[in-house]
């Protein structure tokens, strides 16, 4: 029996966010839909694994849904293909587990690629968890960007940089669409290589919808199709994701943009953190890992434990 769309999950040692997702999607689509659902445990503690797996065993004679144990936590991409490793439908969606589904997103977002073949990957419209606005497309990961900032690309060239901010009515075409809930054509997302398992966490849907982009497949919103995203749920702040973050940036600029756009935008960055290092002084570890041109063997990704049953 043909696979309408996989949807694929991460567990990371918030089981409750996952099992409420999953229990959206659930309630919301459509029973027309053929469905498989992969959730990926990507290195959690025992006592979160096994909390999820006890909830899977007691519903999967009702759903068709498999569980996939990682004992080490390998980040968003690489763990998003651990599942895609299993997946057999014909799209794939790939969902945090801090959203919450507020009607049948993915069957709007399926009659809507079913005719729209330009298009690789499409996105619901987010709404935070007061039901205020998200942005869900949203401009490439540049120099540009990183200088200048998204209100001046947005004034300056609008129809190249659509205003982020704004409640569209009809689908709108973005140069990415947020990790969030990313809804992929398999065929595309296989054609690009999927996700780049170099970048641990952070600018992956740049680095996805630039290669989509290179062989004439876009991204879109869909504003029809509506979720809620408890913002930063999955992922809370700290020193070190702030320099995971700037890490998978300048990445992100080399690969796609080349050795003058990064030393640029590493040479601004380090400015910037040295001076508001002085200020702020959790700063420090962030200009220092700028100094060491923040290169990908400083990634969390080298820091992970594995985490036997």
């Amino acid at each position: 029996m043909a696979i309408d769309i996989s949807v694929i999950i991460i567990n990371y040692n918030t089981e409750q966010y996952t099992i409420n997702c999953f229990e959206s999607i659930l309630k919301f689509t459509s029973k027309n839909l053929k469905c498989e659902y992969i959730i990926v445990d990507n290195g959690s503690e025992s006592k979160s694994y096994f909390a999820l797996k006890n909830y899977i065993t007691s519903i999967e004679k009702s759903v068709s849904v498999k569980l996939i144990r990682s004992h080490i936590n390998t980040g968003f991409g690489a763990g998003n293909m651990i599942g895609v490793n299993k997946a057999r439908g014909n799209y794939i969606a790939f969902i945090n587990n801090d959203v919450l589904f507020i009607n049948d997103c993915l069957t709007i977002l399926k009659k809507f690629m079913d005719t729209h073949k330009h298009v690789g990957v499409c996105g619901p419209q987010a709404f935070k968890e007061n039901h205020d606005l998200l942005p869900t497309i949203d401009h490439f990961a540049s120099l540009g960007r990183e200088l200048f900032g998204r209100k001046v690309l947005e004034k300056v060239n609008p129809k190249k940089y659509p205003k982020r901010k704004i409640l569209y009515k009809k689908p709108q075409i973005g140069q990415y669409v947020a990790g969030s809930f990313m809804f992929f054509s398999s065929q595309d997302f296989n054609q690009v290589g999927g996700f780049d398992t170099n970048i641990f966490l952070y600018h992956e849907e740049t680095d996805i919808c630039k290669r989509l982009s290179k062989i004439n497949k876009f991204a879109y919103l869909v504003p029809e199709g509506q979720f809620l995203h408890f913002h930063g749920a999955s992922t809370p702040k700290s020193v070190d994701l702030k320099i995971e973050l700037k890490i998978s940036l300048l990445y992100v600029i080399r690969k796609h943009y080349g050795l003058v756009s990064f030393y640029i935008l590493l040479t601004y960055l380090q400015i910037k953190y040295f001076f508001s290092s002085l200020i702020k002084l959790k700063n420090w570890p962030v200009f220092m890992a700028l100094f060491k041109q923040a290169p990908l063997s400083m990634s969390l990704k080298h820091k992970q434990k594995i985490h036997p049953l």
